[in-house]
Formats: structure tokens, C-alpha cells, sequence
């Protein structure tokens, strides 16, 4: 599994003429450090002298932020796996016009999967912008900026998923399913990026 193996060599990976990994398994892994950022401080709030007050939203916060960088980490696989199916479409035959014609839907399919993956990961980065605001209001304030890290990576990574919609949404035929998606991730957008700054607001205000 590309999640299991050693830091160097995913970034060698990541470096190398290879096309996977590529944008997308890097936006996934930066949202994933912005999910264990922000669990780093729960843990570092939780059990704490003068935080006992707000002991449980932290746990709870923990808890999901734990499960982001779960699903995110997951999320660098299925990047991969989504755009090697997308070039096996490509490189189905194309002799006959029935050879055409299975090629053209595969290749429709593939870039489909390869617009909701990003996508999906572009929600989960706006889930961590999302919890990582309700951590920096009340977590730990000698940790205070590892939150504003979070978030700023968290939000690096919402806008880098974005990219990789927008590079397959041109090729698409199906006119509803580009409008949809456009819309949603129009949206992913506006309020990542909103939540963000106030996340950071709040971070200065505590420094």
C-alpha cells in the first residue's frame, strides 16, 4: 500500500517522470496532516491543567479528526488507482467502431471517477478546516499554531483536490454530471476558504 511505505520514498515516488502519485495523492496527504495536526492538539488539551472545561468537545473533536486522517490517508490510494483506470481506458483498442465505441464510454467513466475522487477528497479537506476551527477556539493555546498549520494545509489541499476537477470536467460529455459537480465543489470552495481565515483569526488572537 502507498500509504504504508517510508516517507523518502513516496516523495521519491512523488518526484520521479512516473504519472502516480501525482497532485491528487499530494493534496490527500496534505489534508491528512492537517487531520493529525489538529489531533495533536486535542491530545495536548485533553487532560490538561485549565482545559478541563472543554474536555469533551476536544475528545469528540479527536475523535473526528482521527477518522479524517483515516479516510484521507485512504484517499492517496484510490487517487492512484483512479487514474490508472482512466489510462487503461485510454489504451483500450480502438480497430472497430464497436472497439471505438467501448473505449469512448470507458474513457467517459474513468474521467467520472476521476473528477468525484478529488472531489471527495476536497469535502473531507473542508471537514478538517471544519474541525480544526472549533479546535482552535478552545485547544491548548501553547499548541495554538500548530491549529493555524492545519487549517492552512488543510485549505492548501481543498484548493490542490480542486485542480484535479477542473483538469477532467472539460472532457466530460454528460452535461448534468459537470454541472453538479462544479456547483459542489464551488461551494467546497467558498466555505473552505472563509472558515479558513477565520481559523486563522482566531489562531492570531490566541498567540
Amino acid at each position: 500500500m502507498i500509504c504504508e511505505q517510508p516517507l523518502n520514498r513516496f516523495l521519491d515516488e512523488l518526484a520521479s517522470s512516473a504519472p502516480t502519485p501525482g497532485g491528487g495523492s499530494a493534496a490527500a496527504i496534505m489534508a491528512a496532516m492537517g487531520a493529525a495536526l489538529t489531533s495533536m492538539v486535542c491530545n495536548l488539551t485533553i487532560g490538561k491543567k485549565d482545559y478541563e472545561a472543554v474536555e469533551v468537545p476536544m475528545r469528540e473533536a479527536l475523535a473526528q479528526s482521527e477518522s479524517l486522517r483515516g479516510r484521507l490517508t485512504a484517499m492517496i490510494a484510490d487517487d492512484v488507482r483512479a487514474f490508472e483506470t482512466l489510462m487503461a481506458a485510454y489504451r483500450l483498442p480502438k480497430a472497430s467502431e464497436e472497439d471505438k465505441r467501448v473505449r469512448a464510454e470507458a474513457i467517459q467513466q474513468g474521467l467520472k471517477h476521476a473528477t468525484d475522487v478529488p472531489l471527495a477528497c476536497a469535502a473531507a479537506c473542508l471537514e478538517v478546516i471544519e474541525v480544526t476551527q472549533r479546535v482552535a477556539m478552545i485547544g491548548n493555546r501553547g499548541v495554538i499554531s500548530d491549529a493555524g498549520v492545519a487549517t492552512l494545509a488543510a485549505h492548501a489541499a481543498l484548493r490542490s483536490a480542486a485542480l484535479n476537477v477542473d483538469i477532467n470536467v472539460p472532457q466530460i460529455k454528460d452535461v448534468d454530471f459537470v454541472r453538479t459537480r462544479r456547483a459542489r465543489l464551488i461551494e467546497l470552495l467558498k466555505r473552505g476558504a472563509a472558515l479558513s481565515e477565520e481559523t486563522m483569526q482566531t489562531v492570531q488572537g490566541r498567540l
